[in-house]
């Protein structure tokens, strides 16, 4: 039985997710496969190297750094996080990601994309972590109307969130029979209209498929969790969510806050660990 992994986007709010994998990782948690989302992508890649503790190390080091997500570099550049900062930089020299482990790991990593073309998701599977690898790591992570459209061999591609916020049901069709899935958000959270649709049919208007999704994407998200929730029930998922009150923003740059949400996350493992572990062998 092949087990994978669904982890939510939400920016910030992935600290959590990084507490938690980081205390799967130290108890030596061992999946097949992991499908992330935006922030679930960049911080989840971490897992797949088995590098624990680099990603709540980086985002409090760099929280304040204006390359690293600022109206500033939004202004300057198109994208509010610069992207050689965040995807040469950080990566190769300032906090070195294990591309070498991340390679060797047989463990399937997929990123999840919005096709702005199609406004469809794509699920694009991640061998090595190399440069090409790398833009489809930011594509899942381009929040749209604070970051340029990533062009990738010919496609448009911006967050993955917009078209599949929780994978599951792609997760399980690829043959994951149990998963464990990380949101970002509380339970019994319901995602509402949003409110910017009309600034991103003017800013993406070459795009009409992208607003079309965008304009459901509420229904589509709270559909997801209605299943999620269903499957939980059922025993064949298991579902890790942030206390209420969570308090923290997709753009959070103070680094207690960023500290606090990773320690809800690593508190949260530990303390269902042998539930998780009982739930993986049965």
């Amino acid at each position: 039985m092949r087990v994978g992994m669904v982890l939510e986007g939400g920016g910030m709010r992935g600290m959590y997710t990084a507490g938690v994998l980081d205390a799967m990782m130290e108890n030596e948690i061992q999946i097949d496969g992991i499908v992330g989302v935006s922030a679930g992508t960049v911080f989840g890649c971490n897992y797949k190297s088995k590098q624990i503790g680099r990603t709540i190390r980086y985002n409090k080091k760099y929280c304040k750094d204006p390359r690293y997500g600022s109206f500033r570099s939004l202004l300057k550049s198109g994208d509010v996080f610069d992207k050689d900062f965040c995807y040469n930089q950080l990566p190769k020299v300032l906090d070195p990601f294990d591309y070498k482990t991340f390679s060797e790991n047989p463990m399937e990593f997929y990123a999840t994309c919005t096709d702005a073309n199609t406004g469809k998701a794509v699920y694009k599977r991640c061998y090595n972590g190399d440069d090409k690898e790398l833009e489809w790591f930011r594509a899942s992570a381009s929040m749209p109307l604070v970051s340029k459209v990533v062009e990738i061999d010919g496609g448009a591609y911006l967050d993955g969130g917009m078209a599949d916020s929780i994978p599951i049901r792609w997760i399980r069709e690829k043959g994951f029979e149990k998963n464990i899935v990380i949101l970002t958000r509380p339970e019994g959270y319901k995602k509402s209209k949003n409110k910017l649709l009309w600034l991103m049919r003017i800013v993406l208007h070459k795009y009409p498929n992208l607003i079309k999704t965008m304009k459901n994407r509420h229904n589509n998200y709270n559909e997801s969790l209605e299943e999620l929730y269903r499957l939980q029930k059922a025993g064949e998922v298991f579902v890790f969510s942030p206390d209420h009150g969570f308090d923290i923003g997709r753009m959070e740059s103070n680094p207690d806050k960023l500290e606090a949400a990773y320690r809800m996350g690593k508190k949260h493992a530990f303390e269902r660990l042998p539930e998780l572990r009982a739930f993986l062998k049965e």
